[in-house]
């Protein structure tokens, strides 16, 4: 039963929306996973769902597909690309579920972007990425 697995507090693992300037000089935007954990992470599983709560404006009652992803193995101060992500969505609550192992030890956290807050305005330097972004810890 779900009561019976003891559910650890996360750390060390990381969401990033970052932004880069491909070679045809237009904006892309990436979702990636970062593991600052001193040891590997195994079996991750990411959810990810865009949605807004509001009962009122354009956006009223607007949600995306979900979207599952699977990792075998995230190494000791690695990161992966989980997916994507379009501007068009921004105004949304973008949500991230993310799943995994240390050794026998599972670990779940929802990593949550609120309305608006993915802007140029908000980026900052993610050092090993080398690449600038919107961090969630």
């Amino acid at each position: 039963m779900k009561k019976d697995i003891p559910f650890l507090p996360v750390e060390g693992i990381q969401v990033a929306i970052v932004h880069k300037t491909n070679e045809l000089n237009t904006d892309e935007w990436q979702v990636v996973l970062i593991n600052r954990n001193p040891q590997t992470i195994t079996s991750i599983f990411v959810t990810s769902k865009g949605y807004s709560n509001s009962e009122s404006g354009d956006s009223a009652g607007q949600k995306t597909s979900t979207l599952r992803h699977f990792f075998p193995e995230i190494e000791s101060g690695a990161h992966v690309i989980v997916e994507p992500i379009m501007p068009e969505v921004f105004h949304l609550t973008n949500e991230y579920w993310v799943s995994y192992f240390i050794e026998n030890q599972v670990y779940d956290k929802k990593f949550i972007f609120v309305p608006d807050s993915i802007l140029k305005e908000n980026l900052i330097a993610i050092d090993p990425l080398g690449l600038s972004g919107v961090l969630h810890e």
